[in-house]
This record gives structure tokens, sequence and C-alpha cells, in this order.
């Protein structure tokens, strides 16, 4: 909805309420208006169709708090003025209007918005519906920074821990080599817009106010090309492949972000470009995981080698180490290795290495009979506490069978 239908449309006088009408009678009203001005019940009747078309609009606005409460500033802020033709503030001439001569009062406009300009009423958001896009805005034609741009790289677990440097084929806009990003043929150089003075932007009189908008001549550039680069054809930008080495450092995580400064798209007017945003995503190792810095290694283990202890041989990224499992050790437990994980900025990870017990899904009958001799000769309970438990159930429960 323009600025211009707020002040020169009567939404409750289409409804035929008063101003102070609740939402409620608002609502009621327009029922029964739709109802007898639809098409539906009033075919070829053109007037009755713009009616309900008039009172749908109303109701549009009046139906929203919002929408009502910023119609109805709109239009008291016009009709202070009192001038006839509902825009009160913009002859300049009426008593009580925009500083209004003659001693009429000035109207002030932190007054009808609060001090503030960042909410529904806005002087530049008021303004826009009635003297175009950009009223109340000034455009400059200084240097514009070009845009960044987003691109995915995929990489090996072994290439994010140790980092490595990958190309990446990157089709985008791109300086004009021609032109060198000038927009002018080579030997040629653009002048500044006489309209405007370079500035770009051009100052216009509505009234009692002064609008600033874009040149038209310059297109708010501040500069015209004669001759235009038959590269680029003005615009000092092309389109073009090409392939930029990315180096991904080590320790990069799966998620990562790496900026690479100026590889984005150019910049306008001698700005800088934008920057390369590269996201890494990296694979899965078979054997790895990964917390944080640290490596993740789960290594499986014969019960004979949990307790009686042994010394394992595991690999690490870059060869293999050594890791010490004592008599006893349960499965389960973490072994850590020192400097053996991830390389960070400040220090290395650590290798963590889980052991887990295999337990054995078939076994020889040698394999068995040693291991009843085992069980018979090694009676400990390893679940006392469970045992325990059970004996006083099993007593509570024959104390109360005998009773």
């Amino acid at each position: 909805m323009s600025t211009k239908d707020y002040i020169e449309k009567d939404y409750y006088k289409s409804l035929g309420v008063t101003k102070d009408a609740s939402q409620a009678d608002i609502k009621k009203v327009y029922r029964k208006l739709a109802r007898d001005l639809h098409p539906d019940k009033n075919p070829g009747d053109a007037a009755a169709e713009a009616r309900f078309k008039e009172v749908s609009e109303a109701y549009s606005v009046l139906s929203d708090p919002a929408k009502r409460t910023e119609y109805d500033e709109a239009r008291d802020m016009f009709a202070a003025g009192g001038a006839p033709n509902g825009f009160g503030g913009f002859g300049g001439g009426a008593p009580g209007g925009f500083g209004a001569p003659g001693g009429g009062q000035t109207f002030d406009m932190s007054d009808l918005f609060g001090g503030s300009t960042g909410s529904s009423g806005n002087l530049n958001d008021l303004f826009d519906g009635l003297f175009g896009q950009n009223a109340g805005r000034s455009s400059t034609p200084g240097p514009v920074r070009g845009q960044d741009m987003t691109a995915d790289i995929s990489l090996g677990f072994d290439e994010a821990v140790r980092g490595s440097t990958l190309p990446l084929r990157l089709s985008g806009p791109a300086t004009c080599d021609v032109c060198h990003g000038s927009g002018a043929k080579p030997g040629t150089s653009p002048r500044r817009c006489p309209t405007c003075g370079g500035s770009g932007s051009v100052s216009r009189n509505q009234g009692a106010f002064g609008f600033s908008e874009p040149c038209r001549d310059c297109r708010g550039t501040g500069q015209l090309i004669d001759d235009p680069c038959p590269q680029c054809h003005g615009s000092g930008t092309t389109t073009r492949t090409r392939t930029i080495n990315v180096r991904i450092p080590a320790g990069v995580r799966d998620g990562g972000k790496i900026r690479i400064r100026g590889k984005g798209t150019p910049g306008r007017n001698g700005a800088p470009s934008g920057d390369l945003i590269v996201t890494v995503h990296v694979g899965a190792h078979e054997l790895f995981g990964r917390d944080g810095d640290n490596l993740t290694l789960t290594v499986p283990i014969t019960f004979a080698e949990a307790a009686l202890g042994t010394t394992l041989r595991v690999p690490t990224l870059d060869g293999s180490v050594g890791v010490r499992i004592a008599p006893g050790t349960p499965s389960g437990r973490t072994l850590r290795v020192k400097g053996r994980g991830v390389q960070g900025k400040n220090r290395n990870g650590d290798l963590l290495v889980t052991v887990d017990v295999a337990v054995p899904l078939t076994m020889s009958a040698d394999a068995r009979e040693a291991l009843e001799r085992y069980a018979a000769a090694q009676p400990d309970d390893p679940r006392p506490q469970i045992t325990a438990a059970l004996r006083a159930t099993a007593g509570a429960t024959a104390g109360a069978n005998h009773a």
C-alpha cells in the first residue's frame, strides 16, 4: 500500500465506520458489505465490483492494528496543515503546516515518530510511496567493495590432519583484462557526469521538501563512458573460469571455513574485491576418529592380553607406536599417547587408544578345555555386590513362604 493511498483514501468512510470503531465492529461491517457486493452475487455489475474492491482494500488496512496505526499517523500528519487537498504540509502556506509562514506552528517530525525513525514511522519509508523507490535516500558513486563468493572443497582425513594445497576451479565475475575494470576502451577514460557533477545523485524539490535520487544519466555512478570496452561492454567485469590454489592448514576440521582475501567478485570504482570463503568437507578414516586435536583409535585385545598384560603396536598417521597394556586392564579403558594426534597451532594433540576385549565366537576343543580349567582354578566372583543382592532377595522370599 503506497503512502499516497494512505493519504488520499478514507478507509473509514469506505466501510461506513467512525475512526474510533473497534476491530470487532470493523469486521462485522466488512462481512456484511462483502456479502452484498461480492461479484458472484452481482454478476456483470461493474459498480458493485469496484465497490467490493474498495471495501476489501479498506478492510485489509483497518483490520491489521499495525497498518491501521500507520494509516492514522500518516493521515494525521498530512491533515495537520488543514489544506483542502489532504496534503496539508506540502503546500507550505497553510497555518500549522510544516514550517508554515506567517507565525503558524512549526511541525516537529520527532513529535510524530517519538524521536526515532527506526520504526514503521520511518520518514524515508513514508515518502517512498509518494516520490518513488529511492525518495529520501541519496546515492553516492564512491568505491563499492566486491561481494564475497563461497565454494566447497572435499579432502581426505589425512590431508585435513596434515594440511594440503588443492586446486579449486571457479567460474564467476572477474575484473576485465582489457580495460582493467574501468569499463572504457583502452586508451580512453570515463568522464565526469555533467548532470550530477560526478556526485551520482541529483536533487529535486517537491513542495517544501528537497529530495535526492540517483542520476539517471550516469545511473548513480558519477561517470559516463563514451567509448565502452569491447570486451566487457562498459561493465568493467567479465565472466571467466579460473583456478585458485587453496592452502588447507593442518588440523582443519569438517565444516571449517577458510577465507581467501581478494578472490571474490571485483569491486567497483577502484574498490577492493570481495573474499572467497571455502567450506571444507573432511572424509572419514577407516581406523581413526577425531576429538578436537586428538585422534581416537579402538584396538581389540584378547582376554589373555587384558588379564596378563602385553605391549601392543598400534598405527599412527605417520607410522606406529608401542602401547603398554597393564595386567588386569578392563575392556573400554582408554590409554593416552602424548603428541601423536593432530598438529595444532600451539601443541600437538594426543592419540587416545581404547581397548576392547574381544570374545571369540567359536573355540576349538583344546581352547574350551583350557578355559574350563581356568574357570575352575579361578573361582573368584567378578560381581560380588550383585550376588549379595540376589542372596538377600532369595532369603527374604524363602522367609515369607515359610511364614
